[in-house]
């Protein structure tokens, strides 16, 4: 029996509107063979790890652009940790502080990606990383 694709939820948590750079980064890994389930804008973070549950992802990337990530993403951490999602991967995108991006990887972010990234660079990180973490 063949493995299962590496399923990835993409999910713009909070107020930020702006969700064009989430969908071209949904867009890349889906070329790049990866199962993609793209959540829409002003996801909860309660809302995101419920998705994550139903649609048993290994990884969840966020995307936030409202200055929020500080709170926001330790929050959906924590609610995945309490639905017993200890091995899925948590990374994030948009506009985090260097100080702010080593604070997330202290509280459990796989990795932090900031405007300028490649998609490459992103599909290359998530096969390395991806049910490797």
């Amino acid at each position: 029996m063949a493995e299962r694709p590496i399923r990835i939820l993409i999910a713009k948590p909070g107020l930020d509107g702006h969700d064009r750079g989430a969908k071209i980064i949904a867009r890349a890994l889906r070329d790049g063979g990866f199962e993609v389930i793209y959540t829409g804008l002003h996801q909860t973070p309660e809302m995101i790890a419920e998705a994550a549950v139903q649609e048993d992802v290994d990884a969840v990337g966020l995307s936030i652009l409202s200055g929020a990530h500080m709170t926001l993403i330790p929050a959906v951490i924590d609610l995945l940790r309490k639905k017993g999602l200890d091995d899925v991967a948590v990374f994030g995108g948009g506009i985090i502080p260097e100080e702010d991006a080593a604070d997330l990887k202290k509280a459990g972010v796989s990795e932090i990606f900031t405007p300028g990234a490649s998609t490459q660079d992103i599909v290359a990180w998530a096969r390395e990383h991806i049910r490797n973490n």
